[in-house]
């Protein structure tokens, strides 16, 4: 049995298992965008083989050779003292074979330590941490390979947990027609130690696969990107919601459901990048998933849409990337990646 023939059993096997969605699973810090890149593109940026480290730190089937000595340094500020980010390095160690190493935070801020009468007794910090190796390998001119060991620790004041999962990837990189297909599963794994004793919680996997397609004759990369591959209907359903009786009709009103396209759609994430050169980026998306579960009732704004921009300089990568998660509140997320070898004398 050949190593691609391998990975594809894996990423078969990994995609089947049953799996849940809002809510469900632990260690949901997994599932962050952690670069400017990904919160632009909607959460995931798995559709281009070029010199950002961060989408093979992502998906490890897209390390290449541009991505050798690459480090990278990522920052989110969210509301009421949240902040998280990343460190990441990827280094080629033979002809096209490449590893990675990252560290991944999660800081949910101070908060009151209330008593059961609610007397505010003091406070208490909670943060998650995810320490990655990653390997991928590029088979042939086309198809690439590869996988990461996430391990991942978790303290809510005095309860704490530890797991550990593992990420697949695999690339088809049609590079004379400017077309890249990958499928990635992430957080295929197990939960070691619970934060209480003898409870031990799922960990969610995701499945996804993202074609991307870069214009001939146009600065265009269109993605469509779809996950939860492993479960058809992840819409969320409001256990408020109950049938009713029109009050003049007296007809019994169903909650409304999302449809056949309505549940597709949730899968879907719509992505495009503005490439204006080697040197600057603009990028964009839509993922309609976030924006039905998100938005306020009356205010439905931009909920789902995000934006960002990338600017590559000699040295230093820039990059920059805000979502609109609701009327409620945005991601702002700061990356600044750079090559060592460009600051060797």
């Amino acid at each position: 049995m050949t190593k691609f023939s391998l990975a594809v059993i894996l990423l078969l096997f990994s995609a089947s298992l049953l799996s849940q969605i809002g809510g469900q699973g632990t260690f949901v810090s997994l599932n962050l965008p952690y670069s400017a890149r990904h919160v632009a593109l909607g959460g995931n940026a798995i559709n281009a083989v070029d010199d950002d480290v961060t989408v093979g730190l992502h998906a490890p089937s897209l390390l290449n050779k541009n991505s050798h000595r690459r480090a990278t340094f990522n920052h989110s500020y969210l509301a009421s003292g949240i902040n998280y980010g990343q460190f990441g390095y990827a280094h080629q160690i033979a002809e096209n074979k490449f590893l990675s190493t990252s560290f991944r935070y999660a800081s949910y801020g101070k908060m009151d330590l209330t008593l059961p009468t609610g007397e505010v007794a003091g406070d208490f910090y909670a943060g998650d941490f995810i320490a990655s190796a990653g390997y991928g390998q590029q088979i042939n001119e086309v198809v690439s390979v590869g996988a990461n060991l996430n391990f991942a620790f978790s303290t809510l004041e005095t309860y704490q947990a530890f797991g550990m999962t593992l990420d697949f990837s695999g690339t088809l990189n049609f590079a004379d027609k400017n077309t890249v297909v990958t499928a990635l599963v992430r957080n295929a794994g197990v939960q070691f130690s619970g934060y209480v004793s003898k409870n031990r919680e799922r960990i969610t996997p995701n499945p996804m696969i993202a074609i991307s397609h870069k214009l001939e004759h146009a600065p265009f990369r269109l993605t469509v990107l779809a996950q939860h591959l492993n479960r058809w209907d992840i819409t969320y359903v409001d256990p408020n919601e109950q049938p009713f009786r029109d009050p003049f009709t007296n007809e019994l009103i169903e909650p409304k459901r999302a449809n056949f396209l309505g549940k597709t759609m949730h899968h879907l994430t719509f992505q495009v990048e503005a490439l204006f050169g080697k040197h600057f980026h603009l990028r964009a998306a839509f993922d309609y998933r976030q924006r039905e579960e998100m938005r306020v009732t009356n205010r439905p704004g931009m909920s789902g849409f995000s934006l960002g921009l990338g600017l590559m300089l000699k040295k230093f990568q820039f990059q920059y990337g805000f979502n609109v998660v609701s009327a409620a509140g945005f991601n702002n997320m700061f990356t600044m990646s750079t090559n060592i070898n460009e600051w060797k004398k």
